[in-house]
């Protein structure tokens, strides 16, 4: 019988230690947006989805908020990771912003790397500065390979995991 306190916990036989309270912001009822809701929840994970318009996507309606003023309460703590789950939408840059502006840990924006991510433009365009720009995180996940939105969803969770724990995973960190 090994003393492993890790083979407790990987059969089934102990009791979980517990998690830090951490909240996850997923940005917009993207496909990706609903993966992430779906599996951060088993990783210990609160989660609420900030979706401005009709969701395109079916979501919990009791998991969505429209935008990050009804969150204040939620936030205090500054234990919030914010994960932006499209880049192309409408609404980007003004969500961004008031991510930025809310007591948030980790803000972080999908998007292939290669190129620059349209939150800057937008960002850029609503006056908010070029250091508060740089800390959105791009790339968002570790690099696996992704393609579809689950192995996206899985992706940005095991970076956030890694960085919960200490860890860098290989987690991209930057702008």
């Amino acid at each position: 019988m090994s003393t492993d306190p890790n083979c407790g916990v990987a059969h089934g036989t102990a009791a979980n230690a517990g998690t830090p309270d951490r909240l996850l912001v997923v940005v917009f009822a993207s496909p990706v947006g609903a993966m992430l809701a779906g599996y951060a929840a088993d990783l210990g994970f609160r989660t609420v989805l900030v979706e401005p318009g009709e969701p395109p996507v079916d979501v919990p309606a009791d998991l969505r908020v429209r935008g990050f003023a009804e969150l204040d309460s939620e936030l205090a703590a500054g234990t919030a990771d914010v994960v932006v789950s499209d880049h192309h939408r409408e609404e980007l840059g003004e969500l961004v912003r008031d991510a930025l502006a809310s007591p948030t840990r980790w803000v972080g924006v999908m998007g292939n790397p290669r190129h620059e991510g349209p939150h800057v433009a937008a960002l850029t365009a609503l006056g908010v500065p070029a250091a508060e720009i740089a800390r959105v995180h791009r790339p968002i996940g570790l690099d696996i390979g992704s393609r579809t939105p689950a192995e996206i969803a899985v992706s940005t969770l095991a970076g956030l995991l890694a960085d919960r724990n200490g860890r860098t995973g290989g987690f991209a960190h930057g702008g």
